[in-house]
């Protein structure tokens, strides 16, 4: 859980900064940092609304435990967190390389018309946008335990990083390009994404509302039970102990959905995320005229012909 959490605060903190570090950079640029002040102001609101939801959203989740339902609200809360982190690594890679030159031109706007409203409008919307996702996949990654998440080293690590990150880019020391960078993280978020795909399909298999055609492909326990509980019962029942500690299965569980005894339709989610994933990348690629990697392939047989 808690480098789900670090990953997700640091990639979602860093957004944040990145964004509000432009506007103030661009203010300061124009001699208007008289404006500053506002842009702030948004954002400070937005963390102080961010909280009130992640409260709203344990004081919902805490009346559906209940009623005994709130595992039909973690299946839920899984299924949607899948959809928006997935959403939300394509959007990153698809806007990182003009979000200066937009965040730049409504600042334009609002300082051409004298529009503070709009500046704290603006900075508030999104900051809070990056807080309610926080809050939402804090809830997918803890089962509900927001609280536990907000607490833990992870999301303070990650704010800490993201922080760092920030304050050397906007230096002039750190010359990644933002696309690359987003590229990388990017890559890690989609594994958790798998991860909770694979976790809440099996959660769906446990409440007996899908079936499974194999419930278990293999068994992995012998070698990396998924929990130490899973550990301890292995003694249990057959009285050696598994070669690697419960402790490495939560954490591989947590991070990439691993799982010792997956079902068929599991394995299938997951290599089938990864599928569709790789279609919507080279299809974007096609979109931009860029070769893709098949493309590339058949570029160097031909280059090998020639040659």
């Amino acid at each position: 859980m808690e480098v789900q959490a670090l990953l997700i605060t640091f990639r979602e903190v860093l957004e944040a900064l990145l964004i509000v570090g432009i506007i103030t950079s661009y203010l300061k640029r124009v001699n208007h940092t008289k404006y500053t002040k506002y842009v702030w102001l948004g954002a400070g609101l937005a963390v102080l609304a961010s909280a009130g939801v992640a409260l709203l959203f344990q004081i919902v989740f805490t009346g559906f435990a209940a009623m005994g339902s709130e595992m039909y609200l973690k299946v839920s809360i899984m299924l949607v967190s899948t959809i928006l982190l997935t959403q939300m690594v394509f959007w990153m890679a698809e806007h990182s390389r003009d979000m200066k030159r937009n965040m730049e031109g409504k600042m334009d706007r609002f300082i051409t018309t004298g529009n503070v409203i709009g500046m704290v409008i603006h900075s508030f919307l999104v900051v809070l946008r990056e807080g309610v996702e926080t809050v939402f996949f804090f809830a997918a990654i803890t089962g509900g335990n927001i609280s536990a998440a907000m607490q833990g080293w992870g999301a303070i690590t990650g704010v800490l990083l993201a922080a760092l990150v920030s304050y050397f880019f906007f230096k002039g020391t750190m010359r990644i390009p933002l696309k690359t960078f987003f590229k990388v993280t990017g890559a890690f978020i989609l594994l958790i994404a798998a991860g909770l795909l694979v976790q809440a399909i099996s959660m769906l298999q446990d409440l007996n509302i899908i079936g499974s055609v194999m419930p278990h492909i293999y068994d992995l326990t012998w070698l990396l039970p998924e929990h130490p509980i899973d550990y301890e019962h292995y003694i249990r029942d057959h009285g050696v102990h598994p070669l690697l500690s419960g402790n490495i299965g939560v954490f591989l569980k947590a991070l990439f959905g691993y799982s010792a005894m997956p079902s068929l339709e599991e394995i299938v989610a997951y290599i089938g995320y990864f599928v569709v994933i790789s279609l919507l990348i080279n299809s974007r690629h096609a979109k931009k005229g860029e070769p893709t990697s098949a493309d590339s392939q058949t570029l160097e047989t031909k280059t090998k012909q020639i040659m």
